[in-house]
């Protein structure tokens, strides 16, 4: 090591050795300047690298924020995150370096001490000097301190020059090592930033090839737009009025929209503008678009439009329900118009689709013998909330098109109980609401007894019967990739004209005005015995013995009746009549009258499908029809099948009462408020005079006594209203519902009070 001060010139404290110390000496002051000054340049560079690594921070975060914000623009969103990664991971790498101060606080130690000694030695000299030769003792003392002192100064000065070497040849090291510890930083993080944009490089490549693509595409659509702009623009604007047209089949709900000044219900009578919408059976408005819709009318089938003639104002129309009404003001008379047109048809709307709303939830909880799953599971779906359309679809065939087959329908016949697919749902639109009566299983709400009504049929149980033939006839079923026409030949001849449903021989041909097959004889007898017999002029309720007697009496008539029909009939139905004979086939009619008191909707349909009259009159029987017989069975779906099929829901017995007097007379709530729906005469009475409100008076039922108050209550608001009137207030609205809902879902809470007349009796 080479020495900057010699140790021999230190033990001599020559002036040579002093100048070598003024040398070093005042050359680690400068350098102790130059190195104060690189730190405080060190840690502004850090402070700078701090803020700078703050700012690409804050500029990655605002590139996440952006390509979050464009989440629906999958190009941009991908490309803004990669790029904000790689950013990331490039910043990950940035580090910073630190000056390291040189330690010269021993050097300075050591030259504090040197100085101190100095000074010593130099003080005793000048003693030793001065002190007198016959003097002896003082002398002697200041010769040892001169020793003492000689001695201490030597071995600091050896110490002060140790620490000066060391230092000469440390800062070397030390400088250059803190240097290449920055230079090596710079080299890896610029290493890793070209190898992180060397893996970005074909990204970037691609982009800019799919960017280019983008301006031309971007510059056609300008054209496009400057295209559309110009024509607009030549348009006739002449005439101000909005052109405003009212869709009650709109994808997305809004039958129509647009603006009308509404006068406020304050004392001021204020008219203020605000956007209005028909929307899911409500009138609605709002003031902005992202405030919640203020609804107008809660139901439509509660209100009824009307002009308004008599306020200064011009192009006023009315909105009024039971409870409220809304005075609302057009642009223009077309417009005016055009609003109330809308009104009227969503109300008329309204009312269709609600009657067909209750059917559905109940189905699944008394599902069909060709039902999946038994009535436990059914009713533990229906309580999870499956839609309408899983409910239908996992009932045995109905996951296929019940013509073509194709998978997943999405439309149903709900007289029928049957899947389709949106083009065979077409065509049995075309065939009339006689024949099917088509809704959709997504678009459309359901109610519970519509549902289970679906339940209880379905695709299997109602192919077994229209197409009994089928494979026999050696007809080809049409496919989902089959035409259109052959669709509609096949649908036409399957549920218009029947062709494949098996051969049912009529045992006895049916009057034209519908009533019983049963010889005029048989029927004398069995008005007679009826006579004779106390049974008959009980309650209603108790005809069960006797119906089921006077059925067997039918049967084995009507298959007698075949021999001597049989003369008139070609060779092959006499066979057929013969096998019908030794099974006692019954007439359809008869057949749906009993199918209808057992509940049994296949048997039903079956009837329906070899030609019954839905109104087909047992005057055997009181006149009773099919509906009045599910009456008595208590089958609430059993009575919304018939009305699907077009039951009249006002025919009487030869006691004068209807469907609504016996439901009225058994307690059963549910139908009650089914046939009120349905339009059922309130006001009809029996032969004893008496109406359905003053049998459930007197039966003291007061949840039908409340709906039959009600139902007469609105009914009488609609003849006051006029024309356009409706019948309903929100409370008619809100009862009907609850009871219907509770038929279908909890029909034991309405048999209370049939258990406690038994109870009494």
């Amino acid at each position: 090591m080479k020495m900057t001060v010699d140790f021999e010139e230190c033990l001599k404290d020559s002036p040579r050795f002093r100048a070598a110390l003024e040398e070093v000496e005042g050359d680690v002051t400068e350098l102790e300047l130059k190195l104060d000054k690189l730190v405080k340049l060190c840690i502004a560079m850090i402070d700078t690298g701090k803020a700078f690594c703050a700012a690409n921070n804050q500029f990655m975060n605002g590139i996440r924020d952006l390509a979050q914000y464009s989440s629906k623009d999958v190009l941009v969103e991908n490309s803004l995150m990669k790029f904000s990664e790689t950013l990331q991971e490039m910043a990950n790498y940035h580090t910073f370096f630190s000056a390291n101060k040189l330690d010269i606080k021993k050097f300075k130690d050591a030259k504090k001490q040197f100085e101190k000694v100095s000074e010593e030695k130099e003080n005793a000299l000048v003693k030793n000097a001065q002190v007198q030769r016959n003097k002896q003792h003082e002398v002697e003392e200041a010769t040892n301190i001169l020793t003492a002192t000689r001695k201490c100064f030597r071995h600091i000065a050896l110490d002060y020059v140790l620490q000066m070497n060391v230092l000469q040849s440390k800062r070397r090291s030390e400088i250059l090592k803190s240097m290449l510890s920055f230079m090596y930083a710079h080299l890896t993080f610029f290493h890793q930033g070209y190898d992180l944009f060397s893996e970005l490089g074909p990204y970037m490549k691609d982009l800019g090839a799919q960017l280019d693509r983008l301006a031309v595409d971007a510059a056609k659509e300008k054209r496009d737009m400057e295209q559309k702009h110009s024509t607009i623009q030549q348009k006739d604007f002449s005439s101000d009025d909005t052109k405003l047209e009212y869709n009650v089949d709109a994808a997305n709900g809004i039958v129509m929209e647009g603006y009308l000044f509404k006068r406020a219900s304050n004392a001021f009578k204020t008219w203020n503008r605000r956007w209005f919408s028909i929307q899911n059976n409500q009138l609605v408005y709002q003031k902005k678009f992202k405030d919640n819709p203020t609804v107008v009318v809660e139901d439509l089938r509660l209100c009824t439009v009307k002009h308004c003639e008599d306020i200064e104002r011009r192009f006023c129309f009315e909105v009024v329900s039971p409870t409220k009404s809304c005075m609302l003001q057009a642009d223009s008379e077309k417009l005016r118009q055009a609003w109330i047109k809308a009104v009227q048809t969503s109300i008329a709307t309204a009312y269709r689709e609600k009657g067909d709303e209750s059917e559905k939830q109940e189905k699944k909880c008394f599902p069909s013998a060709g039902s999946l799953e038994p009535g436990s599971e059914c009713k533990e779906k229906l309580l999870k909330g499956e839609s309408a359309l899983q409910r239908v679809q996992c009932i045995a065939g109905n996951a296929s098109c019940c013509d073509c087959g194709l998978a997943d329908p999405r439309w149903a016949s709900i007289n029928l109980g049957i899947t389709l697919c949106i083009e065979c749902s077409g065509i049995h639109r075309s065939l009339g609401v006689h024949f099917s009566k088509v809704r959709s299983l997504t678009l459309d709400t359901w109610e519970p007894e519509l549902l289970k009504l679906m339940c209880e049929l379905g695709n299997d149980v109602i192919n077994r019967i229209y197409e009994a033939k089928v494979e026999k006839m050696g007809v080809k079923k049409p496919q989902p990739s089959s035409q259109r026409q052959e669709k509609e030949a096949y649908i036409r001849a399957k549920y218009v004209e029947r062709k494949f449903v098996a051969r049912h021989l009529a045992l006895v041909s049916l009057p034209e005005d519908g009533a019983s097959a049963v010889p005029q004889h048989q029927e004398e007898k069995r008005h007679s015995s009826s006579e004779r017999s106390p049974q008959t002029d009980k309650h209603v309720r108790s005809n069960d013995s006797g119906i089921q007697q006077s059925a067997d009496d039918s049967r084995e008539h009507l298959a007698a009746t075949i021999s001597a029909n049989s003369l008139y009939e070609p060779e092959g139905e006499k066979q057929e009549a013969s096998v019908l004979c030794s099974s006692k086939q019954l007439d359809p009619g008869l057949q749906l009258y009993r199918a209808a008191y057992k509940k049994n909707l296949p048997d039903m349909a079956e009837a329906l499908a070899h030609g019954a009259e839905v109104n087909w009159v047992n005057i055997a029987e009181n006149k009773s029809t099919p509906l009045i017989q599910a009456v008595l069975g208590g089958s609430l779906v059993t009575c919304e099948f018939l009305l699907q099929n077009g039951a009249n829901v006002n025919h009487r017995d030869v006691k004068g009462r209807g469907p609504l007097h016996h439901a009225t007379v058994l307690g059963h709530t549910g139908q009650v408020c089914l046939f009120l729906k349905r339009g059922a005469n309130q006001h009809a009475t029996d032969e004893e005079g008496k109406d359905p409100l003053s049998i459930a008076v007197e039966a003291a039922n007061a949840d039908i006594v409340t709906l039959l108050r009600l139902a007469r209550m609105n009914e009488e608001m609609r003849e006051s209203e006029g024309l356009y009137g409706q019948p309903g207030d929100e409370i008619y609205q809100d009862i009907f519902r609850d009871f219907s809902q509770m038929a279908s879902n909890n029909p034991e809470k309405l048999n209370r009070f049939q258990q406690s007349d038994s109870q009494k009796s």
